[in-house]
């Protein structure tokens, strides 16, 4: 018996590597059904997450398979079963992960789960995440505990300085009454 091989078309191969570079680029990922959205929902999603750094694409879910094994990504194959689009998150994936979890309550968008730093999470833990604040939020939060022991140390000295300053003012102003 003659062994056959099966020759792999190049436009698949170059789709697979298209999508590895973009799971390299951005490895956090929310896996979403997107049955039932009309056409300008579709680009009113992708414009809002595209405002936060996130790609939104249909993908073929056997050459995300194949690219998720060769970028070193956990298998997330039973998210890749019926119609699937990617979110391919920004550095901070905490905002895009709040526009799609808002955007599910009034559009038949249904998150089936993600990749966030390289674990799995479940649709509900997504949804945990899009409660959190964003990257910068928590940043500025913590600028501000920071900076409060110093402000307030601020905020001490300047009152004894005019403290002292208000009685000067006072004394003066007594020694004017009694000079006079």
């Amino acid at each position: 018996m003659a062994q056959t091989t099966k020759k792999i078309q190049q436009y698949k191969t170059d789709a697979v590597n298209k999508l590895k570079e973009h799971f390299t680029a951005a490895p956090d990922l929310i896996f979403s059904d997107f049955r039932g959205l009309s056409f300008p929902q579709m680009i009113d999603l992708r414009a809002k997450l595209t405002e936060k750094g996130t790609a939104y694409r249909v993908v073929r879910n056997s050459f995300a398979r194949i690219a998720m094994k060769e970028a070193g990504l956990p298998d997330a194959s039973s998210w890749l079963e019926g119609p699937t689009a990617l979110a391919f998150l920004g550095a901070d994936p905490g905002p895009a992960a709040k526009i799609m979890m808002d955007f599910t309550r009034g559009a038949p968008l249904t998150i089936k789960g993600g990749v966030i730093s390289g674990k799995l999470f479940s649709a509900k833990e997504i949804e945990a995440l899009s409660r959190l604040p964003g990257r910068l939020d928590l940043l500025a939060s913590l600028m501000g505990t920071m900076n409060a022991p110093l402000r307030n140390m601020m905020y001490a000295m300047n009152g004894v300085a005019s403290k002292l300053v208000r009685t000067l003012a006072a004394v003066a102003e007594k020694k004017e009454k009694d000079a006079h």
